[in-house]
């Protein structure tokens, strides 16, 4: 199955990110992919933490949601939307949920972002829990690839990378992080954690990030990926809008499980 992680350097309007989405769906779907990730935050940036509550939207009700499930149909594509902003019951807060869709444009599953980023290192500060409402319930759904395969997919966001309790609860065959790492922050871990996941999951894991100067002067890392389950790195964009693809393969997956039977040796 061909699968792409999708790279944005998304700004502060919200048609104009809905239109360079579909712009690289298209491009994914033209290359055969199957299953497309958009990174987190892909439809809007705002100038502040406070703005994306002016766009939370309704379970199932939205002009980001409508977008997800069309465009799913229309490319006849597994599509993940990365994250939008869910209103919660505290109108001061909303949820940071990940959605997908399947090819005939229905959502399948919600996942909303369990841990909330904090970061402070004297020159830049992040608090997501000033805006956003904690999820606390772990996701998969099942995949039904084109050659009638089944793979279980499990969801993640950004910071929750940093959770391997979370990847071990999912047991899933493919691991998806839609994400906007900080510049500095992913310098440091992005690549590490995210093979890290891989090998100790014995999974595949697609990467989508924001990579790049964004409108309202935040710096993302981007390196969009896709590991295979012994943590080699099968395609990576750097920066900049753009699509990492590559061909994941059961045959691979359960190849590695076999050789090398961690998952089966766990004691705790």
């Amino acid at each position: 199955m061909k699968v792409a992680a999708i790279q944005m350097v998304s700004g502060i309007s919200l048609d104009a990110n809905l239109s360079e989405a579909l712009r690289l769906l298209r491009q994914a779907a033209q290359a055969g992919a199957e299953l497309a990730v958009l990174p987190e935050y892909f439809c809007f940036m705002g100038n502040k933490d406070e703005d994306k509550l002016l766009l939370a939207e309704q379970p199932g009700l939205g002009t980001v949601q409508d977008f997800l499930s069309d465009v799913a149909r229309d490319l006849k594509l597994w599509v993940v939307g990365g994250t939008l902003p869910m209103a919660v019951d505290d109108p001061t807060h909303a949820a940071n949920a990940s959605l997908a869709y399947n090819p005939k444009g229905k959502c399948v599953t919600r996942y909303d972002k369990i841990h909330l980023f904090r970061y402070d290192n004297g020159r830049e500060a992040y608090d997501e829990s000033v805006v956003l409402q904690a999820g606390d319930t772990p996701e998969a759904f099942e995949l039904s690839d084109r050659s009638g395969q089944t793979w279980r997919v499990g969801m993640s966001v950004c910071y929750d990378l940093r959770f391997a309790e979370l990847y071990k609860a999912l047991a899933a065959q493919i691991l998806l992080v839609p994400s906007a790492f900080t510049y500095t922050t992913g310098q440091a871990h992005w690549e590490v954690l995210l093979r890290a996941r891989a090998i100790e999951n014995q999974a595949f894991v697609i990467a989508s990030a924001q990579g790049g100067e964004h409108e309202n002067g935040r710096r993302t890392w981007g390196r969009s990926m896709v590991i295979d389950p012994w943590g080699e790195v099968m395609a990576m964009h750097a920066v900049g809008p753009g699509v990492a693809m590559a061909d994941i393969d059961m045959a691979r997956l359960n190849g590695v499980r076999q050789q090398l039977p961690a998952l089966q040796h766990r004691r705790l």
